[in-house]
């Protein structure tokens, strides 16, 4: 089989944050650094090798890049200051971009302003139906909902509505969202490789998509624990929250103010605490700049860390005011936190940081369909 060397695949790449990967002259101690390494998926090497080489197919059918959770060690270790880390990390936004078909992705991790502009866009478009929203279904922002007496939450922003448009929303990401991973597939297990995987297979392994997604064992594996836990716990919590705030919203925006104990108000207060610690964490981090995994920071990444603190700071807001029977402040911090929810679903879910959630688990299902492959029929192959 062919391989078609792409020569400008570098200048592509630059656009993703990959600095000077020239420095590198294979002396293999990254990949003998690295905890995840194992055989048949060996990197940082190997991948900077196929970028060099101008290799764009090996690049786009690889897993490696979704298997590394960027621990430092081989950036730490490398003697020429080649940086394999953070040549992995852009990998993974080049790799976002390739398996996207809208090009959306593409825009936003290398132009600014794009992804700013986009999500002023819907930030605007946000308010924009609140404010004009309110005066057409009867009511009055600053008289009737807030002279009732208490929080009417639903009154301000009806649940029949707010429910409907989360399902569209739901919808929408997550049809993005799939369609990008069977381009995933598609790339990685199909269209680059002369091997096959029975449906048994792919069942069998199941399991492990799963298993990855919830415990990230991978991640586990790396020296500093500290890192994992507070990922696992900044992941957790966004899920907990999307899934109550998404699939039981009803039952999470009411009027009436349950106990502190109530699950209802428990959920929210772990997802509220894995979410502030793993973005302290984070944010920390990139600030001091004392540990290699932050010393270069994306403009996606902050946009990121800033969207989703907004998001966690307006909720809590919103939750106070509400428990304290302050009307007027819940409303103006509703319209608040949903303008700053919403760009960050839309944008940062299907085509940003946030697909990564999703990209990291099926790698490491692809990783293991891929050991299980069994040569393809062709009308060349020999028959005994």
């Amino acid at each position: 089989m062919s391989v078609r060397v792409q020569p400008e695949l570098r200048n592509q790449l630059i656009q993703f944050g990959i600095g000077d990967w020239n420095a590198c002259y294979h002396c293999g101690t990254c990949t003998a650094m690295c905890p995840l390494s194992e055989e048949g998926f060996l990197f940082p090497r190997k991948k900077i090798r196929l970028m060099q080489m101008g290799l764009e197919s090996e690049i786009e059918s690889s897993v490696e890049p979704w298997l590394c959770y960027y621990c430092g060690d081989c950036t730490n270790s490398c003697p020429r200051d080649a940086n394999p880390g953070e040549l992995m990390m852009s990998l993974r936004r080049y790799l976002t971009s390739i398996y996207d078909w809208t090009g959306l992705s593409k825009k936003f991790y290398t132009s600014e302003l794009w992804e700013i502009g986009s999500i002023l866009l819907i930030a605007a478009l946000v308010v924009i139906a609140f404010l004009v929203g309110l005066p057409a279904m009867g009511y009055s922002f600053t008289t009737e909902l807030t002279s009732q007496g208490g929080v009417k939450i639903n009154s301000f922003a009806p649940i029949h509505i707010i429910e409907a448009f989360d399902w569209a929303m739901a919808i929408v990401v997550g049809g993005l969202l799939i369609s990008n991973i069977l381009r995933m597939y598609y790339k990685i297990i199909w269209k680059h490789g002369h091997m096959k995987v029975t449906f048994w297979v792919h069942i069998r392994e199941f399991w492990r998509l799963v298993f990855n997604f919830s415990v990230q064992p991978k991640f586990g594996k790396c020296d500093d624990k500290r890192y994992w836990f507070s990922h696992w716990l900044l992941m957790s919590g966004y899920t907990i929250m999307f899934i109550v705030v998404v699939v039981f919203l009803p039952w999470f925006q009411t009027e009436k103010i349950v106990p502190a104990w109530h699950l209802q108000r428990a959920l929210g207060y772990y997802a509220t605490f894995g979410l502030l610690f793993g973005l302290l964490v984070a944010i920390a981090g990139r600030m001091r700049r004392k540990d290699v995994k932050f010393y270069f920071s994306h403009v996606s990444d902050w946009l990121f860390l800033v969207m989703l603190t907004l998001t966690v700071i307006t909720g809590i807001l919103i939750h106070i005011f509400r428990i304290y029977g302050m009307p007027f402040a819940t409303y103006i911090f509703y319209i608040i936190h949903m303008a700053v929810l919403v760009p960050m679903i839309l944008i940062e879910v299907p085509f940003s940081k946030w697909s990564h959630l999703a990209y990291r688990p099926f790698a490491v299902y692809f990783q293991h369909l891929k050991r299980h492959s069994v040569p393809r029929k062709t009308k060349h192959s020999n028959v005994i």
